[in-house]
């Protein structure tokens, strides 16, 4: 089995630095711009853009959003959607730690248009590891990874101390193998 790799806070807050710098040369004034993170791995990174931006940060939950609902039911909400202001007109740069399928993105604008109509949305992402299934493609990225196909991109942002964070290449979790059991071993 394939080991984890690690990247740690030398590589990773360079790139935020870099995510800041280019929403800020993109808005110079942060007076209707919001940065929601959506819940939960884009949370903590929008806390710190919106500081570095003096933007103001929220969260966009999607769990009633996702479309693989049938499959895993609603989770308990972790951080529920809150967001500091009216989104109708704001320019919102939706921001999140992995770019990936593209599903998470859509289940987000789904969310954020329940909550009114912004003038434009942005998408700011710490790492774009490829391997879109929807037509989804960020505007602002900090990494770009190129993981396996069998590999599991997981990020750790600590808000307590950003010298913790880490972003790990590791084998995904395979899902349990369901049991199929022959129907005539039940017969009697």
């Amino acid at each position: 089995m394939p080991t984890a790799t690690t990247i740690g806070p030398d590589e990773i807050e360079p790139a935020i630095q870099r995510l800041a710098a280019a929403i800020r040369a993109r808005h110079a004034s942060a007076g209707r711009l919001l940065l929601l993170g959506i819940a939960n791995g884009g949370v903590e990174l929008a806390r710190r853009l919106a500081r570095r931006l003096g933007a103001r940060s929220g969260t966009i939950d999607i769990s009633f959003h996702r479309d693989d609902i049938g499959r895993h039911p609603i989770p308990k909400e972790f951080a529920p959607t809150q967001i500091p202001a009216d989104v109708t007109g704001a320019t919102v740069v939706l921001v999140d730690d992995v770019l990936f399928t593209g599903r998470t993105v859509k289940a987000a604008l789904d969310e954020l248009f329940d909550h009114g109509r912004p003038a434009k949305v942005e998408l700011a992402v710490l790492v774009d590891r490829g391997g879109r299934l929807m037509p989804v493609a960020a505007d602002y990225i900090g990494l770009v990874l190129a993981p396996a196909a069998g590999e599991k991109v997981a990020v750790t942002l600590d808000a307590q101390n950003p010298r913790r964070d880490t972003l790990r290449l590791e084998p995904a979790k395979s899902a349990p193998q369901s049991k199929i059991e022959n129907p005539k071993s039940k017969i009697r």
